[in-house]
């Protein structure tokens, strides 16, 4: 995640040289106040492409880099749909432009969305967001993103109707969703500023969200997967006292309790999805933990059953465990009886498996499932509790 200074940056820094970051691709540019705005070619979720000229007539354009996955999105994207409820009876041109490659995302970086950031997921996020707007994508050259000079998303260029960039930089200055954490609106100020044709007081802020994800990313992504494939799979036992003792939860963790066994053949069909979403959520205060009923002599078909199933622990949440004296999210019940493994679990379970609770932070369980659960409505579940934006302490 890349956090950026909320200060706007003093006038004095437009006439110094751009800063060259390390991890700038090559082909990026960083454009200046006055800079013509680069053309562009990219197709857009309404199936047709859309290039600058699509654009011309209004006597402001805002270009608006924002993506699917970053909480920081989540948080200005409402926020931008207010804005041109606001405006909208003024001279006014909207495009947002996705500059993420997928192929440069790390699983545990969407862990804030039910979304990822390929062109198949940008139209139901448009729609969900109620995007009034061309939404286009660059994923695939990001060329346009480079032309820009986009760091994050979000990221904002606002133009005048000479196509001369007139602002650039951060949405407003709260990273949160709450209105009422904002204090500076500066791409309002600036459009309002040009409409009343007047000069930007503020052209220049800084960008803060999530850096763009660009194609160089690969080679990192395929590192973490490997990590992922080679890491340790553990599996210990526990007892009813032990489970209720995880479900007691003192801890700042959600945790997600799965039931399951090898003969269970719905356990074994949702499993993966299991997996996927605990990598997913692997940068945020989550964490799965399976409870095996499989017979304590078969033990070691367990084990090989996640292995299989890459079941490892997300390294953020090594520290955690270590601090509670635990080992591993992994369990095989030992007890006898089931009846002391559904009280101590979940006395509203009546029985079958698999079964699914989360269970907040304090103890209370928030979400409860019996039978084969579905990924999508999981991770839809999860994020009502968890919110996909950054909340205040």
């Amino acid at each position: 995640m890349m956090t950026r200074n909320l200060l706007s940056v003093c006038l004095l820094f437009l006439t110094l040289p751009s800063i060259v970051r390390a991890e700038d691709p090559p082909g990026f540019q960083e454009l200046q106040i006055g800079d013509r705005a680069p053309d562009f070619k990219l197709p857009g979720i309404d199936g047709r492409d859309w290039s600058l000229a699509d654009f011309d007539g209004p006597s402001v354009l805002l270009v608006y880099f924002t993506s699917n996955h970053c909480p920081v999105c989540h948080a200005h994207d409402p926020r931008l749909m207010t804005l041109l409820e606001e405006l909208k009876d003024e001279s006014l041109a909207v495009v947002a432009i996705n500059p993420n490659s997928g192929d440069g995302l790390r699983l545990e970086e969407l862990g804030y969305s039910k979304y990822d950031d390929s062109f198949q997921d940008m139209k139901p996020y448009a729609e969900e967001h109620r995007f009034t707007f061309p939404y286009l994508y660059d994923g695939e050259t990001q060329a346009t993103a480079k032309r820009y000079g986009c760091l994050a998303t979000p990221h904002v260029f606002v133009f005048d109707q000479q196509r001369n960039l007139r602002y650039r930089g951060r949405f407003d200055d709260s990273r949160y969703p709450d209105p009422a954490t904002v204090t500076k609106q500066d791409t309002r100020d600036a459009i309002v500023a040009l409409l009343a044709g007047r000069d930007v007081e503020v052209p220049v802020t800084r960008p803060f969200g999530c850096s763009t994800k660009w194609r160089e990313k690969i080679a990192s992504v395929a590192r973490a997967n490997d990590q992922w494939e080679q890491a340790e799979i553990t599996l210990d036992d526990i007892d009813a006292a032990g489970v209720a003792k995880l479900v007691k939860n003192d801890t700042d963790k959600y945790r997600l309790f799965n039931v399951w066994s090898t003969t269970c053949a719905p356990c074994v069909v949702e499993f993966p999805g299991l997996i996927r979403i605990s990598r997913r959520m692997g940068m945020r205060s989550f964490e799965l933990i399976t409870l095996s009923t499989d017979l304590p002599q078969d033990r070691e078909k367990v084990i090989a059953f996640l292995d299989n199933q890459r079941a490892a622990l997300p390294s953020r949440l090594t520290a955690s465990l270590e601090k509670e004296g635990r080992k591993s999210n992994n369990y095989l019940y030992t007890g006898a009886s089931m009846d002391e493994l559904i009280e101590a679990l979940d006395p509203q379970w009546e029985g079958p498996q698999p079964h699914t609770v989360l269970v907040a932070p304090g103890g209370e369980i928030v979400f409860r499932h019996n039978g084969l659960l579905e990924e999508e409505k999981l991770l839809e579940a999860i994020l009502k509790k968890l919110t996909g934006a950054y909340q205040p302490e």
